[in-house]
């Protein structure tokens, strides 16, 4: 899949990214609310016959800039890590992000890797700048949804960093690399 190849010796060739958009499936509505994203994408999330992780990337002002599918999973999880879910925020200079994934089996409360996940991407959102708003989970009907905002579930504790470099702990794992977390939206059904 390596298809870099030295033009000269020592060369490298120059690589870019960017951002390709999708048809659209959203409007220019605000999101203030987890119930705003719901009516947004819970629909068409509802209808998946298996897990499937969206981010949102919004403005300052709520606006949806794009919506990007991050993973799609079997029927009771999917994976995601933290550059995947990062990925088109960072591209789309978005101001937040708001997660959503939809249980096919209608069950809305959270699993203990949803809690999880949404522990570690918050952490990761505050360290690269661009805060998690909420996490939403769909499934059955459209109208019904579990946010962690709305349950105060998100965790907003203040990212810090040593100043002193004698004072670093380079044994122990960074949030991002915690293999422990296992990223995986699991559900006990």
């Amino acid at each position: 899949m390596n298809n870099f190849k030295p033009v000269y010796k020592g060369q490298l060739e120059m690589a870019s990214i960017r951002l390709v958009k999708d048809a659209p499936i959203m409007s220019e509505n605000e999101i203030h609310n987890a119930g705003d994203a719901v009516k947004l994408l819970g629909e068409y999330l509802c209808e998946m016959d298996r897990e499937v992780l969206c981010i949102i990337n919004v403005k300052t002002n709520g606006i949806p800039i794009n919506c990007s599918i991050c993973s799609i999973g079997v029927v009771d999880q999917t994976i995601a890590q933290p550059r995947e879910v990062l990925k088109t925020a960072i591209l789309s200079n978005a101001a937040g992000i708001i997660i959503m994934h939809n249980h096919p089996s209608g069950t809305l409360n959270p699993s203990k890797h949803d809690t999880m996940f949404t522990d570690q991407i918050s952490k990761v959102c505050q360290m690269v700048g661009i805060p998690l708003l909420d996490h939403i989970i769909v499934g059955g009907d459209n109208s019904e949804y579990f946010s962690f905002a709305n349950k105060k579930l998100l965790p907003k504790e203040e990212v810090s960093f040593e100043t002193d470099y004698r004072k670093l702990d380079l044994k122990k794992s960074a949030v991002a690399e915690n293999t422990e977390m296992l990223v995986r939206p699991r559900h006990h059904r």
